[in-house]
């Protein structure tokens, strides 16, 4: 309703900006987060501990945890989460890319931190099969009500349950 409030010259310039955006941001070719250069933000700091991937379903989460300010290692974006109900299968995600990552990089520890729902302990138990024969899986704790989504969580209930984490298994 605000939009149609607005005068047309406002308009178009938002459908504009939001048309260049679109245009001009892509996916961080290590994490797939979002970015507008080959390589994002976060996986071209230094300071970065490369030996450490948090594993989240969408930039939305990856935002959320840099938000807690205590996670300092990379990222890998799924892209989602298994949901058989919804079609969408192991292959839909960016996994494949994730287990190359961890074969080929000397990773010490894989976070998972996923949704608490089924679809996210569905997508967590398949990726502790998969990289547990590389590296070490762990999995935020349950700080989080079963059922919400990290994007709205904050960052205190995070941050501990960034703390909980435990293996996979």
């Amino acid at each position: 309703m605000h939009l149609l409030r607005q005068p047309e010259e406002q308009i178009r310039a938002f459908a504009d900006a939001l048309l260049a955006a679109r245009s001009q941001v892509g996916s961080c070719r290590r994490c797939f987060h979002l970015s507008a250069d080959p390589e994002c933000e976060i996986c071209r700091q230094e300071i970065r501990h490369n030996g450490l991937i948090c594993v989240v379903a969408d930039s939305r989460d990856l935002l959320a945890m840099e938000r807690t300010r205590e996670y300092r290692g990379t990222y890998h974006v799924l892209g989602g989460l298994i949901s058989p109900m919804d079609g969408i299968g192991p292959e839909a995600l960016r996994i494949q890319p994730l287990v190359e990552r961890v074969d080929r990089e000397s990773i010490s520890e894989v976070i998972l931190a996923l949704t608490p729902s089924v679809e996210g302990d569905t997508t967590s138990l398949y990726l502790a099969r998969l990289l547990r024969p590389f590296t070490s899986v762990t999995r935020i704790a349950y700080g989080l009500p079963v059922g919400s989504e990290l994007e709205y969580a904050d960052e205190v209930t995070l941050a501990r349950a960034l703390e909980g984490r435990r293996p996979m298994g």
